[in-house]
């Protein structure tokens, strides 16, 4: 487990043992994982349990800004 990005009390983890598609899993008060590319291109929520709906609005839009940089970690992770 590679903690990759922290924000808004959450960690952005990136598993070494995990599977494509390139994707980040949160942690904090809740759990959430997000594909960092979606059918358009765009980050995409695959799950969400115990987060409140505006701090996954924050998570979502985070992941977008840092997206680039967070595909290049999970290259780097997985080869």
């Amino acid at each position: 487990m590679v903690v990759v990005h922290r924000a808004f009390g959450f960690r952005f983890v990136i598993y070494t043992q995990d599977h494509e598609p390139a994707h980040v899993h949160i942690t904090g008060a809740g759990q959430a994982k997000i594909n960092l590319l979606g059918q358009n291109g765009n980050p995409e929520l695959v799950y969400s349990i115990g987060i409140k709906r505006a701090d996954l609005r924050r998570i979502l839009n985070e992941v977008a800004v840092e997206q680039s940089r967070l595909l290049t970690e999970w290259e780097r992770i997985h080869g």
